[in-house]
């Protein structure tokens, strides 16, 4: 079975997502369950990894991060690599709408680089997105309308 660190994530957030666990308390047994599924060690650990990162990011108040609303994001070439056109695009569709503010974009493209894979396709980009937003808090509305996006459900319109 080749599972990589995304799959590990997918997993974890499929299945305590609403459990809201304490990964750090209940770690050692989170990683034997992981591996009973199938995964790999160094995947676990490396999903566990990311996990950390993401949790550290909640700890920069958006004052330290001195970016203008107004203006544009200009990818790396490296990120270029990871992220195709049409993944930068559904980026800048999301911050448009105002699903991802431009904390939560930087947090989305530091959480992709911190991805092993070479290419990230649109669906685990919604995965990291998802995962992103789930961390967030005052960001529930937001986070809702990407679970429907990513579970296939068309999202609700209000009126």
């Amino acid at each position: 079975m080749k599972e990589n660190v995304l799959d590990v994530l997918m997993y974890l957030f499929e299945n305590y997502m609403s459990d809201e666990v304490e990964f750090d308390t209940d770690e050692e047994s989170l990683r034997v369950e992981l591996q009973e599924a199938g995964f790999q060690p160094v995947e676990i650990t490396k999903a566990f990894n990311w996990l950390e990162g993401l949790a550290n990011m909640q700890d920069v108040p958006d004052k330290e991060l001195l970016i203008n609303t107004a203006s544009i994001r200009i990818y790396t070439e490296l990120e270029c690599e990871k992220l195709d056109l049409d993944s930068r695009g559904f980026i800048m569709f999301l911050e448009q709408t105002g699903v991802l503010d431009h904390n939560t974009r930087e947090m989305v493209i530091d959480r992709i680089m911190a991805l092993e894979e070479d290419e990230i396709d649109i669906e685990q980009l919604k995965w990291v997105i998802l995962m992103v937003l789930f961390n967030q808090p005052g960001r529930e509305a937001a986070f809702a309308w990407m679970e429907d996006l990513v579970f296939e459900e068309a999202p609700s319109v209000v009126h």
